[in-house]
C-alpha cells in the first residue's frame, strides 16, 4: 500500500522543516511501472539519509477538475482541494516520478500541480522521467513548471532508461534493481542536495 500522509503529526513524523520528502508517483495508468519505480528511487534516497522519504501516489488522491477558482486566490471550494492543499504542505521537498508520453508528461500530474500555488512555493523539487531514451523532453517541460510555481529545482535529475528487453510480455519491470542500479549514485546526489537546499533553509 503506497503511503499518502496529510500532515507530519499524522505521519508520526517530527514538525521540523527539512524531514519529509515526498516521492510522487505521476502516473495513474493501470498497467503503470512507475510505482516500482518510485520505490526504488525511495529505498535508495533514504539509505542513511536524514531525510524521510515517502511515497505519493496520484492514482489514490481525487483531483477532478472542478475549482472554480485560481489556485493564487487560495479560495478552495471543495474538501478535496483543501486536503491536497494539507498534504503538500505538509512536505518539504518533491521527487516526481513520471514516463514521458509523446515527448509530454502524464497530464493527472500537470493537474495536481495546477490545483495548487503558494504550497510549492520555494520548496526544492527535482523529476525522475523514465522511457526507452529516458524521458528527457518531458523531464525539460515539468522543471519549466516548477520554475512556474517558484519551486526551487534542483541541479540534478534523473533519466532513467527503461528498454523492451527490461520487461515482460505484461509490460512490467523483470527486475527493478537490475534496470536502475546505474542510476544509485544519482539518487544519492539528489539526497545530498536536497538535503543542502534544506539545511540553507534553517540559517
Amino acid at each position: 500500500m503506497t503511503e499518502v500522509s496529510t500532515s507530519k503529526e499524522a505521519a508520526g513524523q517530527p514538525t521540523a522543516r527539512g524531514d519529509r520528502i515526498a516521492v510522487v508517483i505521476g502516473s495513474t495508468r493501470p498497467t503503470r511501472i512507475c510505482p516500482d519505480i518510485a520505490s526504488w528511487i525511495r529505498e535508495v534516497a533514504q539509505a542513511g539519509s536524514p531525510l524521510t522519504y515517502e511515497l505519493l501516489d496520484l492514482a489514490e488522491v481525487e483531483l477532478p477538475l472542478d475549482e472554480p477558482l485560481k489556485a493564487a486566490l487560495q479560495q478552495y471550494h471543495h474538501e478535496h482541494t483543501r486536503r491536497w492543499s494539507r498534504i503538500i504542505d505538509s512536505y518539504d521537498g518533491f521527487i516526481f516520478v513520471f514516463p514521458q508520453y509523446n515527448w509530454g508528461y502524464p497530464a493527472a500530474l500537470k493537474n495536481a500541480l495546477d490545483y495548487l500555488y503558494y504550497e510549492w512555493r520555494d520548496k526544492p523539487a527535482t523529476v525522475a522521467t523514465y522511457g526507452t531514451r529516458g524521458g528527457g523532453k518531458a523531464a525539460t517541460q515539468l522543471l519549466t513548471v516548477l520554475q512556474g510555481l517558484h519551486m526551487r529545482a534542483l541541479d540534478n535529475h534523473l533519466e532513467l532508461a527503461i528498454g523492451d528487453n527490461d520487461v515482460d510480455d505484461t509490460w512490467q519491470i523483470i527486475d527493478v534493481e537490475a534496470t536502475l542500479h546505474s542510476y544509485r549514485e544519482q539518487v544519492r546526489t539528489i539526497d545530498e542536495q536536497l538535503i543542502e537546499a534544506l539545511k540553507d533553509d534553517q540559517q
